[in-house]
């Protein structure tokens, strides 16, 4: 693998993230913010955040098995939130537990939260993009 997921000692410990990710590869992957599409661009959890969470991070890993890689190569996650307030928590753990499930990733990359008033499109209510780093074939 090209990442190392780290928890410092003197940081807090998140259940559901690491703090830090160190990336040894030589592929850099820029990943576009993914948005609750389907592959033929139809709507998915129209209202729901945890199902649009959970489309966002399966359409992550699509881009990333597209380029040779997978979940396990982020080095960081950016999660854009509209209108976001604490007790929406719940629900974005949710969303992420059920992709996480999914793709059988644990623990995920470190991750910055930002809520904005809104997205493209106004059934959007999350927006998550990723840096990636793959290791090339010939190093160990």
């Amino acid at each position: 693998m090209a990442i190392t997921l780290v928890n410092p000692e003197g940081l807090p410990k998140v259940d559901i993230y690491r703090q830090v990710s160190v990336a040894t590869g030589s592929k850099l992957v820029f990943i576009a913010g993914q948005v609750a599409r389907d592959a033929d661009g139809g709507r998915v959890g129209e209202g729901d955040l945890a199902a649009q969470v959970e489309q966002c991070y399966l359409n992550i890993a699509t881009a990333l098995a597209e380029v040779g890689g997978s979940f396990d190569d982020v080095a960081k996650l950016t999660v854009y939130l509209v209108d976001w307030t604490p007790d929406k928590m719940p629900l974005f753990v949710e969303g992420v537990a059920r992709a996480s499930a999914k793709l059988g990733v644990t623990p995920l990359p470190p991750l910055t939260g930002v809520g904005v008033a809104a997205l493209a499109e106004p059934d959007l209510l999350v927006e998550v993009e990723a840096t990636a780093v793959i290791k090339s074939a010939s190093q160990p």
